[in-house]
């Protein structure tokens, strides 16, 4: 008997065993049904719009849509800049984007610099400027800092005397040989940058003002404190602890300067670049374009101000032409404003910076310093 009852126990005990897994796998099956039901749900609960920003961005991430979608070329190359001190050659790596056109004049040339941490590709295709290029009939040159000079491929914008002044000069010796062997109009060559590369458009703006028409700065910082990385740092996150205006003075002679229009665009909630960088950026250029006296004392010129949804806008003008704009972004950071949200340092809050900063750029042309002066005085 009770050899019996043992054999019904083991084979009981064999039977409750055997039949554990399959109740596991059972209970898996019925947990993975239940979240596929609830991600369905979730889905067909979700507005149009969240499933269709989902969906691109993805697609940006996969494959950009500014160069998905550009009619034009882009063409990546090099240039042979003069030597920089220490260095024996110095390769300046660009992309060109040369938008299709049947204009039968020459056409304008864009030069964007990119700030740190970012490739002349995702610049691009953040700011989908070329896709404005291919609306307006422009050229775009994106020059790249090499990680050779920079680990994190920072512009020395602070540096007027040896490496920043020497990124300059590369700079303007891409643009001289485009404008001789692509034919590019030598009146109407621009400036454009974001964060480093805003700043070292605004030393450009200061030592080559002849080569420019005008400049664009976004995100930037204000120039002439600044002379190494750590008080470059310091700008950066309080603005200029002495007057803009001052610190201009001391770089140009502002008496023969020939002026240089410029749209200087910031976010209020930047937290990289202080806001305060782009006040103190628009003193130094109503200096520079005969605004304002050395003391600050308005001399010339009118004020209109204007709210465009988010943005902010202090417009100055000489003789009914606008020479300088200040456009404050409510709640951008520091990103391009109206950019692509899928590449790092670009937001899709605010106006279209790309837009405009063309719809300012395309009607300013380059002038002799005589006529710059004139058009001041006036």
């Amino acid at each position: 008997m009770t050899k019996s009852l043992t054999k019904l126990w083991l084979q009981g005990l064999k039977r409750l065993m055997s039949s554990v897994p399959a109740a596991q796998a059972e209970y898996l099956r019925d947990v993975t049904k239940k979240k596929r039901r609830t991600r369905a749900d979730s889905v067909r609960r979700a507005p149009a719009r969240d499933r269709q920003g989902a969906r691109e961005s993805r697609e940006s991430r996969v494959r950009p849509r500014a160069g998905a979608w550009t009619k034009g070329d882009w063409t990546r190359s090099y240039h042979s800049a003069p030597p920089l001190p220490g260095r024996l050659v110095n390769h300046l790596s660009y992309g060109l984007y040369v938008p299709p056109t049947k204009a039968q004049r020459p056409m304008p040339l864009l030069v964007m610099l990119h700030g740190c941490k970012q490739t002349i590709d995702e610049f691009a295709t953040g700011t989908r400027m070329n896709l404005v290029a291919d609306k307006n009939g422009f050229a775009v040159v994106y020059p790249e800092q090499s990680k050779h000079a920079h680990a994190h491929r920072c512009w020395h914008w602070y540096d007027d005397r040896e490496a920043g002044l020497g990124e300059a000069r590369a700079v303007v010796s891409l643009v001289d040989a485009l404008i001789e062997h692509q034919g590019f109009d030598p009146e109407r060559v621009y400036l454009a940058g974001v964060s480093a590369g805003a700043g070292l458009a605004s030393l450009l703006a200061l030592h080559y003002p002849e080569r420019f028409a005008a400049v664009a700065l976004h995100s930037a910082p204000v120039l002439g404190e600044a002379h190494s990385g750590i008080t470059a740092m310091d700008v950066m996150r309080r603005g200029a602890r002495h007057d803009p205006i001052a610190l201009i003075d001391a770089m140009v002679d502002t008496a023969s300067y020939p002026g240089m229009p410029a749209i200087i665009v910031h976010g209020d909630a930047d937290h990289v670049v202080a806001p305060k960088n782009a006040e103190q950026l628009g003193l130094a250029f109503l200096r520079l374009n005969g605004f304002i006296d050395r003391e600050g004392a308005w001399i010339a010129g009118s004020l209109h101000e204007t709210h465009e949804g988010t943005a902010q806008l202090h417009d100055y003008s000489m003789s009914g032409r606008r020479v300088v704009r200040v456009c404050r972004v409510a709640g951008l950071g520091h990103a391009w404003a109206g950019g692509d949200e899928a590449v790092p340092f670009h937001s899709e809050h605010g106006p279209d910076a790309s837009a405009m900063i063309w719809a300012f750029l395309r009607d300013q042309r380059r002038r002799s310093s005589a006529a710059g002066r004139r058009a001041a005085a006036r």
